[in-house]
């Protein structure tokens, strides 16, 4: 298939934008169910439009070392404030343990060294906020797909979920707690890293230290940062907000594709 005026990232991304023109007022779309319901409808249509036109596989672009964006502007929060997040980055992280856990057969608890030790890939990408910004940085991490095969996966597993270390309010209950979703197809997809290294040298807390998604496919808010534990459910319904992340939670739509 040819497309005479929009190659195909070009295509999907105006389609997404359709979805991208509501959010620009995301401060308003709790409040708002007819806008709330736009936002749906965008969803459907970006995730529909981007799996007719790439591949499962299909990789994002990838750029060349003089790409390298010269700042890489970080994005959300960038000095998490939690006692055990802070004991852990004043110690150099040299206690984190990454959580495997949910429906997985084989449950796994490892530490900065031994995720360093799994097959890797290390990629330069572009980075697209929903604000609409981008940059371009270099990415070394561990393939999440690897690590859900070593943990293997219930057949009932059908997301998985990204806790994280971070807050953006002060409830005491968890809701403001930072958390995202993917789906199997983008879990298992050849860039989905679970990134610790940036411009070849450790992630710094900013950009998410000790590690931080890279789902290079999706737009920025779905790149989680400062990442303790990765679980497979079956279902979004009962976590949090019940919409699959922090964001999505508050108007945003789940998938968030490119």
């Amino acid at each position: 298939m040819s497309w005479p005026l929009l190659n195909r990232r070009r295509l999907a991304t105006l389609i997404a934008s359709t979805g991208g023109a509501v959010l620009s007022g995301c401060d308003k779309i709790t409040d708002n169910n007819k806008v709330a319901r736009g936002v749906g409808t965008a969803e459907v249509l970006t995730r529909s439009a981007q799996r007719l036109i790439l591949s499962p596989g299909q990789l994002a672009p990838e750029y060349n070392e003089s790409d390298i964006s010269k700042v890489f502007k970080p994005n959300g929060t960038t000095d998490p404030e939690s006692d055990a997040y802070i004991a852990l980055r004043d110690t150099g992280f040299k206690d984190w343990k990454l959580e495997v856990a949910g429906l997985v057969e084989r449950p796994l608890t490892l530490s900065l060294d031994q995720l360093r030790a799994l097959p890797s890939r290390t990629q330069i990408t572009r980075h697209d906020c929903v604000e609409g910004w981008s940059c371009i940085g270099k990415w070394k991490g561990a393939k999440l797909g690897a690590l859900l095969a070593e943990a293997r996966l219930k057949s009932e597993a059908r997301y998985i979920v990204f806790h994280c270390a971070d807050s953006l309010g002060d409830a005491d209950d968890g809701s403001d707690d930072y958390y995202e979703s993917i789906g199997l197809a983008d879990a298992f997809h050849p860039q989905t890293l679970l990134a610790y290294d940036m411009n070849d040298a450790p992630l710094d807390v900013a950009h998410g230290a000790p590690i931080r998604l890279r789902v290079e496919r999706h737009l920025g808010y779905k790149q989680a940062k400062y990442v303790m534990k990765v679980e497979a459910v079956a279902s979004l319904d009962r976590l949090h907000g019940g919409f699959g992340g922090y964001w999505e939670d508050r108007g945003y739509e789940w998938y968030g594709g490119i």
